[in-house]
């Protein structure tokens, strides 16, 4: 058995069976974390020209089109913050949001106002809900801790093709090195996986998939090339703590309790599935990137995670709501909270493929032809 240790920079420890530890006892992650500044981030007068530079691209592209852009919005934090500034910025966003049933009432409320208020367009993609309800109980029953991942997969894809059908080239996303870098592979993997969601539920579901929004192997790398996915928070200074602010102070948004809690489905997944069943508290995920990012300290982080994940009684609550929703009796999710544990690996995927020798010889010519496309 692995000896416990934790990183003396941030809070993730060997929870991730994959994380390494330097000299000094820094994680891998939070040398990530540091590749990945370096790379992404460009401040002072440097960072402002090349957001201008970035925006004057969008709005180019977008001349004679009723939007220059897309964003994706969840009613979280990051993706607000991203309506906001693209409004101040004087771009003309398209909004979309993914229904896959499992919104809060705060969430949606959160989602309508802020956009009334900045004046955005919002297209809302409802999800099938008996397909979609098959397919999260069938990643369930497959026993591996990646349940999220159709959520995720479907966003990404309906992103992909509403740009696709109005010819809108950039798609900006509230993803972002400085609060989203700390992210165990072990932990999810396999968001662009089709062949992987698809063999899960063909060993695991029980109805056909035939609105689900998906995109496969070479879709994906079509729209690398045709789109382009811009992590728009890396090019401001973004803190959370004063996003946060802003938001609430002149937008109304309220707050949900937790990084991802506006869905009741992804509250219960990580707030308890995922360290009852798992081990897993992302909460070190976010909590490190935020101490590497200067938010936090880490004993703050320490004292955080002290706090249950959230109230035992909600967690009780949400139980008993989403193992009723899923159509699960009492004895069938506690079967699946039970059963031996599984990981990506274990069913057919790209990623099986993409191990292939012949595969991974082949990876740095392609890098450079996706690079001289971009």
């Amino acid at each position: 058995m692995t000896e416990y240790r934790i990183c003396t920079r941030c809070v993730m420890d060997t929870t991730d069976p994959e994380i390494t530890f330097d000299e000094n006892g820094v994680c891998n992650h939070c040398h990530t974390y540091d590749r990945l500044v370096r790379e992404h981030i460009v401040e002072g007068e440097a960072g402002r020209r090349r957001l201008e530079k970035l925006l004057a691209d969008i709005k180019r592209a977008g001349q004679g089109k009723q939007y220059d852009c897309i964003i994706g919005v969840s009613g979280g934090v990051d993706s607000t913050y991203v309506a906001y500034l693209v409004k101040q910025w004087g771009l003309r966003p398209l909004a979309i949001h993914l229904d896959n049933g499992w919104d809060s009432e705060l969430a949606v409320k959160n989602i309508e106002e802020t956009l009334k208020r900045l004046g955005i367009d919002l297209y809302t993609e409802v999800l099938d809900w008996e397909e979609f309800r098959d397919l999260q109980a069938a990643f369930l029953k497959a026993s591996t801790p990646d349940s999220e991942i159709p959520t995720d997969h479907a966003i990404v894809a309906i992103l992909g093709n509403m740009a696709a059908k109005l010819g809108i080239k950039y798609i900006l996303i509230g993803n972002n090195v400085r609060t989203e870098t700390h992210l165990p592979r072990v932990w999810s993997q396999g968001h662009f996986d089709w062949k992987y969601i698809r063999e899960v539920h063909k060993r695991f579901g029980v109805r056909p998939l035939k609105t689900f929004p998906h995109f496969g192997f070479f879709t994906y790398y079509l729209r690398m090339i045709t789109q382009k996915r811009i992590a728009i928070l890396d090019y401001v200074n973004y803190s959370k703590k004063e996003a946060l602010r802003i938001l609430q102070d002149e937008l109304g948004w309220r707050y949900y309790g937790g990084k991802h809690y506006e869905s009741i489905y992804t509250r219960f997944y990580q707030g308890y599935i995922l360290p009852v069943k798992f081990g897993f508290d992302k909460r070190r995920c976010h909590l490190s990137s935020l101490v590497c990012s200067g938010e936090i300290t880490r004993e703050q982080a320490f004292e955080e995670l002290k706090i249950p994940t959230y109230s035992p009684s909600m967690q009780e609550e949400d139980r008993e709501y989403v193992a009723k929703k899923l159509g699960f009796t009492d004895e069938e999710f506690n079967a699946i909270m039970t059963a031996p544990k599984k990981n990506y690996w274990d069913y057919p995927s790209y990623g099986q493929f993409m191990r292939q020798p012949v595969v991974q010889n082949l990876a740095p010519v392609v890098k450079k032809v996706m690079a001289w496309f971009k």
